[in-house]
């Protein structure tokens, strides 16, 4: 069994964040000492880990308690729809970035931000042995499989949304063109 002040140095919480838990249902000591003392079992251990990783995947402390009260079954369906607000903001704060580089007059602070840029994706591409014909059916499967993940990804190189259009709008029309 732990005391409050242990777990807190196993786990690397604070005694005021443990106590908080525990008023707020999250946590609570499996047993108390003699002393009146909050004490901690293995199991309780487990949980304070499971409450983390939620916490580190940037749930509310709200919808942690429900997780973990209904035992972690509802998790999938949880972590997709968080997964999805994530994706939604990372692409909200990639238009940030956009404007702010505009602003700034700069090329250079847009690319320099990116892991990979457009010409580097090309070049490894061709690298791979894909000439133009297969980059343009790696496109059009991408677009036809998940168009906004292709949005996504298109973004992320850096590519001016008017280019975007135009690579989306051809990847579609001769997908349509091999099908029909």
């Amino acid at each position: 069994m732990y005391t409050v002040g242990q777990l807190g140095k196993l786990i690397g919480l604070s005694r005021s964040a443990l106590l908080y838990y525990d008023q707020i249902g999250l946590l609570s000591p499996s047993a108390r000492s003699s002393s009146g003392y909050r004490l901690y079992s293995e199991g309780d251990v487990q949980r304070m880990e499971r409450i983390m990783t939620y916490r580190d995947a940037g749930l509310s402390l709200d919808v942690i308690g429900r997780l973990v009260q209904a035992d972690d079954a509802s998790a999938p369906v949880v972590l997709e729809r968080h997964l999805q607000k994530v994706n939604e903001e990372i692409a909200r704060l990639r238009q940030q970035q956009h404007v702010i580089a505009q602003l700034l007059g700069d090329a250079q602070v847009l690319r320099k931000s990116r892991s990979m840029t457009k010409d580097q994706w090309i070049t490894l591409l061709a690298s791979t042995g894909l000439n133009e014909e297969g980059m343009a059916k790696w496109h059009m499967e991408f677009e036809k499989m998940s168009p906004d993940a292709h949005q996504d990804f298109l973004e992320s190189l850096g590519i001016p949304p008017e280019e975007i259009a135009l690579i989306r709008q051809f990847s579609t029309q001769n997908a349509t063109d091999r099908d029909g």
